[in-house]
């Protein structure tokens, strides 16, 4: 008689665990897996997915979705994923893998499926179509929008077969440290706390260029950070009935702190801070700190995917609300 492994014997007595407990990660798969608007996003990538005329039938557009935003949520290369849904049966549940039946897709599928994502840019699109299934189930773009950028770290060594780094990042200085690699900039609508539009740069473009695109132009407030400041013309060039509330500098060329105008920075701060909300769940959660690919537009797909996933989330109390009956 043959010894079973572990992890065969494992997936025959899943049906038969009287005392497992749900871990965090299934109820968080449970509640991406109610909340994801699945059908709407295959559409957007239905028109350039492989159609399986002639050939080998292709895998499951929604399979193959649903694997890549596995790799966002966990931050896992394509080996990386492959080895986790072969070793987490709760994956396997959330994909719809059966390790009886079929094998799960190996890392050359995922990556020509990020490449059909990069190819169309369809990262971009998947963020605007999240934008559109909110809106339709009662959220609504308030008047007042939070700008932003953070900076996404890159590789900064040249150790490699090229011998220098991606030309497309750059280095910038803030404050007192250097850091290499690009930028991510975001327009957050200021009550909600959800991002409704995102410019990616490299890391030495100065926050207040990608400004107007932040914009979605109906704005009566700007809230934004002192790298903003004195940027009038830009907003009402985009938002003519906008004011500016962004922060302004406290010390003046005499090195002198004005009390008065730190005391306007801190009440506006504190609608401000709702954009770092946005930014913690990309960076934290989903453990975008450093870039994986080389060149922007990669990069780009992935910051507009991580966006999306990054809205969904945020607003999963409303949308769970919705789902239950």
């Amino acid at each position: 008689m043959k010894q079973q492994t572990l992890a065969t014997a494992a997936d025959h007595s899943a049906g038969f665990e009287r005392y497992r407990k749900p871990t965090r990660r299934d109820e968080f798969l449970a509640t991406m897996n109610a909340i994801v608007p699945w059908p709407a996003l295959c559409e957007v990538i239905r028109p350039h997915y492989a159609k399986g005329v002639g050939g080998r039938p292709p895998i499951g557009l929604e399979r193959m979705l649903r694997i890549h935003f596995i790799q966002h949520w966990f931050n896992l290369a394509d080996e990386a994923c492959e080895e986790a849904l072969y070793d987490s049966a709760s994956l396997r549940r959330f994909v719809g893998i059966d390790l009886g039946r079929e094998p799960v897709p190996d890392a050359t599928t995922m990556l020509k499926f990020r490449r059909l994502l990069n190819e169309h840019k369809l990262g971009e699109q998947l963020f605007a179509k999240v934008g559109e299934v909110l809106q339709q189930s009662g959220f609504k773009v308030k008047t007042g929008t939070i700008v932003d950028a953070t900076i996404i770290g890159a590789p900064s060594s040249t150790k490699n077969a090229d011998n220098a780094r991606d030309p497309e990042m750059h280095q910038t200085k803030k404050g007192q440290q250097w850091y290499f690699g690009m930028k991510l900039h975001i327009g957050v609508d200021s009550q909600s706390g959800l991002a409704h539009s995102a410019v990616v740069t490299a890391a030495n473009v100065h926050d207040k260029h990608p400004l107007p695109d932040l914009l979605h132009g109906a704005e009566q407030r700007v809230y934004g950070d002192s790298a903003y400041a004195s940027q009038k013309e830009l907003i009402a060039g985009k938002a003519p009935r906008a004011k500016d509330f962004t922060n302004e500098r406290v010390r003046n060329r005499q090195g002198e702190v004005d009390e008065a105008t730190r005391a306007k920075n801190r009440s506006k701060s504190r609608i401000r801070a709702r954009v770092e909300h946005v930014f913690c769940v990309v960076k934290r959660l989903w453990g975008f700190t450093k870039v994986r690919y080389r060149g922007l537009a990669k990069n780009a797909t992935r910051a507009f995917t991580a966006l999306a996933l990054a809205n969904i989330y945020l607003d999963r109390k409303r949308l769970m609300a919705q789902v239950r009956p």
